[in-house]
């Protein structure tokens, strides 16, 4: 920030203060140094130490110190009320001492506190584990007249009129506050009104304007830094001792320091001893009940605040808004002490409160009248209870069932079972009429049902029974004496399940819920399964074919359904939708093909592909099939599928016609309704996949049996082309995937060889070439179970004839696999043993037969 302070424009930049000197400067430019500091908010000491920190000598610093003082000493009165309007805000002085205080109780009083709450009214109001009510006094207020000053007040004195001035002095031990030029005055232990005459009066000897009945020069006395105190706190308090506190206290900042009156305390005599008298007694329970804190009154250094015994003390239970023990004077009613408890509940019985009263050797039981209350006395040890209302109605009558508004109606004079009906908006339409009950309950408690004629009494034909206390009348629905009617549909609907069933209801009607037909809906094809009345021949439901009409119009006779039909709708004879097949690899026009007919073979597809390339390498392709375990979409997630392709373009495209529109409409419903479908042969799949896990779990021997959803099929591509339609030529289903490589021109060796590695292919070598070039058998190899993998998935192993190994042919694209016997066994001391005695017996048994 700079502040500008040359020889003409009195200002001079900070970056260059390091370099001044004080004694060229005058007073103007002085006074511009500090006005640019005020208005930067630097006060004096923060532009000195400044100035240091930028590299000014320390005794150019003095130099100027002391003439900022001096200049300060003779400045005009504009600059006596700019320092003045400077003063920082009042504050705790020694508020360290105060917050040891505090720390100490939260310490140590924290340790004589019980685990359980207290029930003793107000014993949480000086400490709650929670949150806490500190009573910290406001500096932040307007001067007290009544605030007595003393030893380590702040004074602020204010001369302003025709003459300016203001002072600032701090009372010292001896009670004198020392004004400049003016000298020692007299203030400790007098009020700020009183202390306010005092230096009025001394003033006015050196203003003489402050005199007369018309005085042109004012003077304000106001308080700045508060002092603290020191306050003894003695009796029954959590932590009794002396403690340091603002002079703003009052006997409510120096109970929370203490913690507040222990288990024996009193509330309501609270004593403040000043100089050996007795000045005031605090009742807490005014501020508890009334929010009287006596803050107006505040303590003086070295008073005591004295906490007696509880005077007495009374219990109030039971439906009271604050149960809990009160401490009582001497004359308080029960009334007061009702009032101490927050008043009677919703629920409390009013009329009477039980009281246990210790008297004399024993307690004693008596009843207070709510006319009693304001009289009755309480004293020491009494107990109170208030009741709850009875959990019972002294004019409730009910009515259930089918009416339009159930529960609970007042009794009024002369009230029968049709004025009640009334009152409940009448009976529904599904009202079973012929019957109605009223339980009635008697005086003994018992209770007994009246069976009624409702239509009768409705009707004025019977006579209206009057209802009595309690009475429940219920008024069955027709639905209630019957089972609930619906009517199922599978099949191909968009949306199979149960819905409700309506008389009169058709079987085009129930599909037209059900969101429609599919597309391999066959309407020819439709049956109702209708339960079987006749159960004592064995036949379980009746079956009825019904055509439908391809649009589903209305027939001439139509079949009405019953409840609890089902009705099923078959798909059309060899429906299916598109199947596709893949040819991949060395074909003209490999690609996706659709399956023609249900009898197209591989060489018709490869026909379709554009035969083979002159690259190809026919004996090595494979056929990739699907097994039960593939997870296969069903037709309606495929349908959902293709429905969501089509909105998803017609809603990229801005440019739709009116008819495209309400097609985006009908796929928003539509998709939005989707039902989860089952997959086609999902239980047919998981069933297989439970045997197989079953039979690996029952063979422990058997490795695990991994479950594929594709396989591999080796065929011969060459044999199927040279004779097309041959038990070699396969027909094609749905997924199939038709690979076909290049020419392949090595030989893969893997298993117990020395180096397993894949090798160049040549034209008439055996295996027994091949696996020398891979460094011959290992030493734990399985020779005569080797065996080779061709190109196409092929497998074949060795084979022995007559301890002669013949080893399978090699083509290109072959894999060698050599398997392992195992890891050695090695034989146990134990095993050892066991064989030579069993050879030694053999040998002496051989022995015995051929002496």
């Amino acid at each position: 920030m700079l502040l500008h302070l040359t020889q003409a424009s009195q200002a001079q930049s900070m970056a260059d203060i390091a370099s001044i000197r004080v004694d060229e400067l005058s007073d103007s430019q002085i006074r511009e140094l500090v006005k640019r500091a005020e208005e930067a908010g630097i006060s004096d000491v923060e532009l000195i130490q400044m100035a240091k920190l930028r590299g000014l000598p320390e005794d150019e610093a003095e130099k100027l110190e002391r003439r900022i003082q001096d200049l300060e000493l003779s400045s005009t009165s504009s600059r006596s009320r700019a320092t003045a309007s400077k003063r920082e805000p009042r504050r705790q002085i020694d508020i360290s001492e105060i917050s040891q205080n505090i720390f100490r109780f939260q310490q140590d009083g924290l340790q004589s506190l019980e685990e359980k709450e207290s029930r003793v009214f107000g014993a949480e109001l000086f400490y709650n584990k929670n949150r806490r009510l500190s009573f910290e006094p406001s500096l932040n207020i307007a001067t007290p007249k009544n605030y007595v000053l003393g030893a380590g007040d702040m004074v602020y004195v204010d001369i302003y009129g025709e003459s300016e001035q203001y002072y600032e002095a701090t009372v010292n031990a001896d009670g004198f506050m020392i004004l400049d030029n003016i000298g020692p005055i007299s203030v400790s232990g007098k009020t700020i009104e009183e202390a306010t005459g005092i230096i009025r009066n001394r003033l006015a000897n050196y203003y003489t304007g402050i005199r007369g009945s018309n005085p042109s020069t004012f003077v304000q006395v106001t308080l700045g830094n508060v002092r603290t105190i020191q306050v003894h706190l003695v009796g029954e308090l959590r932590l009794p001792g002396t403690f340091t506190l603002s002079a703003f206290s009052t006997v409510f900042n120096a109970l929370y320091s203490a913690g507040g009156p222990n288990e024996n305390g009193s509330m309501r005599s609270v004593r403040v001893i000043r100089n050996g008298q007795q000045i005031a007694t605090i009742d807490i329970y005014d501020f508890l009940v009334n929010g009287k804190a006596s803050l107006d009154f505040q303590l003086q250094d070295q008073d005591v605040v004295l906490v007696d015994p509880f005077i007495a003390r009374a219990s109030v239970k039971g439906e009271v808004k604050r149960p809990k023990i009160f401490e009582i004077k001497e004359g308080e009613t029960f009334e007061d002490l009702l009032r101490y408890s927050g008043g009677f509940t919703d629920e409390a019985f009013k009329d009477r409160v039980n009281v246990t009263r210790i008297s004399g050797k024993e307690r004693a039981v008596s009843d207070i009248f709510d006319s009693q209350f304001g009289l009755f006395l309480v004293k020491g040890g009494d107990e109170y209870f208030v009741g709850k209302v009875l959990d019972r109605y002294s004019n409730r009558v009910q009515i259930k069932g089918a009416v339009f508004r159930e529960g609970n109606y007042g009794l009024t004079p002369g009230l029968t079972l049709k004025q009640l009906i009334q009152n409940a908006d009448g009976v529904r339409g599904d009202a079973y009429l012929e019957r109605a009950s009223i339980l009635r309950t008697n005086e003994d408690l018992s209770t007994e049902v009246l069976t009624v004629n409702l239509q009768n009494v409705l009707n004025g034909t019977d006579r209206d029974i009057p209802l009595k206390r309690e009475d429940v009348v219920r008024i069955a629905s027709i639905y209630d004496l019957n089972e609930e009617f619906y009517v199922q549909i599978n099949g191909e609907v968009k949306n199979p399940g149960t819905y409700p069933y309506s008389r009169n209801m058709s079987v085009e009607e129930l599909i037209l819920m059900a969101g429609g037909l599919r597309e391999a809906a066959n309407t020819k094809d439709v049956e109702i399964a209708r339960r079987s009345q006749d159960t004592a021949v064995g036949a379980f439901s009746q079956l009825l074919p019904v055509k439908l009409n391809a649009d589903l119009t209305p027939q001439q006779n139509p079949t009405s359904l019953e409840p609890f039909d089902m009705v099923t709708v078959r798909r059309k004879p060899n429906f299916t939708l598109d199947k596709l097949v893949q040819v991949e690899g060395q074909v003209n026009s490999p690609g996706i093909f659709s399956v023609r007919s249900a009898e197209e073979r591989v060489s018709e597809v490869i026909q379709r592909a554009g035969g083979l390339t002159r690259f190809a390498y026919p004996k090595g392709a494979t056929l990739i099939r699907r097994t039960e375990f593939y997870d296969t979409e069903s037709e309606q997630i495929r349908r959902q599928r293709n429905l969501l392709d089509l909105q998803q373009k017609l809603l990229i495209d801005p440019n739709n016609t009116e008819a495209q529109e309400l097609l985006l409409e009908r796929l928003f419903k539509d998709l939005d309704n989707n039902p989860e479908v089952n997959k086609e042969g999902a239980a047919v799949a998981e069933s297989r996949k439970d045997l197989i896990t079953g039979i690996a779990e029952r063979r422990p021997d058997l490795a695990p049996i991994k479950i594929k959803q594709t396989e591999a099929i080796a065929i011969d591509l060459e044999a199927i082309m040279r004779n097309p339609g041959s038990d070699m030529d396969l027909i094609l289903e749905e997924g199939d995937i038709i690979s076909v490589p290049k020419q392949l021109q090595t030989v893969r060796l893997r298993g117990d060889v020395v180096y397993p590695a894949t090798v160049r292919f040549e034209k008439e070598r055996g295996m027994k070439y091949y696996i020398n070039r891979a460094g011959g058998f290992d030493n734990r190899a399985n020779r005569k179970r080797t065996y080779i993998v061709y190109a196409n998935g092929e497998v074949r192993r060795t084979k022995s004839f007559l301890g002669i190994r013949v080893y399978p042919s090699v083509t290109p694209g072959s894999e060698i696999i050599v398997p392992t016997k195992g890891p050695r066994i090695p034989i146990r001391p134990g095993e050892l043993v066991g064989i030579t005695t069993g050879l030694a017996t053999l040998v002496l048994v051989i022995t015995q037969i051929n002496p």
